[in-house]
């Protein structure tokens, strides 16, 4: 974010680079040259400039295996951890050709056996052998993921500090939640509670909706006004120092009839099942099953998605079940697991929590509360 300020802490940048470290080893890459932001904060662990949209790769930082060197592309010093000395520090620059020179100087370059990048575009594919002319290029997303895919204790401190922001402003969206109010209102009322608890960039901006009583993936239709017997969805979402955090509920506005009650008793079943498919060794899969098993249809967003620097794997759709099939639950992995029941004239119950995978099972890390009945006005 652009208002960080300070790098983040020694323990959590040495215990990632640790992992990413091991994953070198095991792919034999002498060097890291990373364009991501992900991958980039993971490996520095300084604070990125946050900017909206996506961004051409560049070679923004560099790692190095045999000495744990680190190259960072930085005009300022502020927010750089003590072990990036000033000089390992490049500019910006328009010309590539000028980023080549930077990489041309790095100790090694020329004798580099296999540099890895992560989404590398063809300019940089013919530039970077200049670079690095002993080399051979290779993909490396496939190892920085598995060194992100595992939480290290550090990384779920920085997780639980973000769920704790993301959870104020889910309490401020429920406190504001009346028959009268709007979509709109109670989105800006959860977006000011997670600036107040120190984060200015939200997960995601639609933060609040009135569910649909007439179709099952769709939002209601209308004014955006909440009404007596509507049941709102509220989303809370963070990027706090690089971590996202994740959680939702849905509020039911007034006396809840049988029918709605019946409904939050569908996803409490569904959430059951969930969290016991969230335990080590099992098949990501698992997850789509316990839809199927409680009897709901499958969503269309995500059942369930990694969290931590950014949005990582895996990803549990059924638009991706063989790769849910073939890729299994480890212990360490955080996931945003989504429990989502409708019911036609009635609407949706929908539920996000952060899920830790541990050896013995699983751990939500969230502490909001699972249900909250009514909401009068």
């Amino acid at each position: 974010m652009g208002t960080e300020i300070e790098a983040d802490g020694r323990a959590l940048r040495l215990s990632r680079r640790e992992r990413a470290l091991e994953q070198m080893e095991l792919h034999d890459i002498d060097i890291l040259v990373l364009g991501r932001q992900a991958n980039v904060r993971y490996i520095s662990g300084a604070p990125q400039l946050w900017v909206v949209g996506t961004r051409p790769f560049g070679p923004i930082c560099e790692f190095v295996r045999a000495t744990g060197e680190i190259h960072l592309n930085s005009t300022w010093d502020e927010g750089i951890p003590e072990e990036i000395p000033h000089e390992n520090l490049y500019g910006f620059a328009w010309n590539p050709m000028t980023l080549v020179g930077i990489l041309k100087n790095i100790k090694g370059a020329d004798t580099f056996r296999r540099v890895g990048t992560d989404a590398l575009t063809p300019t940089f594919d013919k530039l970077l052998p200049m670079a690095f002319p002993n080399a051979e290029l290779i993909d490396a997303e496939q190892a920085m993921q598995a060194a992100r895919r595992i939480k290290t204790p550090e990384e779920i401190e920085a997780l639980r500090r973000a769920l704790v922001v993301a959870e104020e402003g889910l309490a401020a969206g429920a406190a504001a939640l009346a028959p009268g109010t709007t979509e709109n209102a109670l989105a800006g009322a959860v977006l000011e509670a997670e600036a107040a608890g120190g984060v200015s960039t939200p997960a995601t901006q639609d933060a609040t909706w009135v569910t649909s009583k007439d179709h099952p993936w769709r939002r209601a239709g209308g004014d955006g006004r909440v009404r007596d017997g509507d049941l709102v969805a509220v989303s809370a979402g963070v990027l706090a120092d690089g971590y996202v955090a994740e959680v939702a509920r849905t509020l039911h506005v007034g006396e809840p009839t049988d029918a709605v009650r019946a409904l939050y008793r569908r996803r409490d079943d569904l959430w059951d099942r969930l969290i016991e498919a969230c335990r080590p060794g099992r098949a990501t899969s698992g997850l789509l099953d316990a839809y199927e098993a409680a009897g709901e249809r499958l969503p269309a967003m995500p059942v369930a998605h990694g969290l931590g620097l950014g949005f990582d794997p895996p990803v549990v759709s059924p638009s991706l079940r063989a790769s849910a099939d073939a890729e299994n639950l480890e212990a360490g992995m955080v996931l945003a697991v989504t429990a989502y029941v409708w019911e036609e004239g009635v609407g949706a119950v929908f539920t996000r929590d952060a899920v830790l995978i541990t050896p013995d099972g699983a751990e939500i890390l969230s502490s909001a509360p699972a249900y909250r009945e009514a909401v009068h006005g």
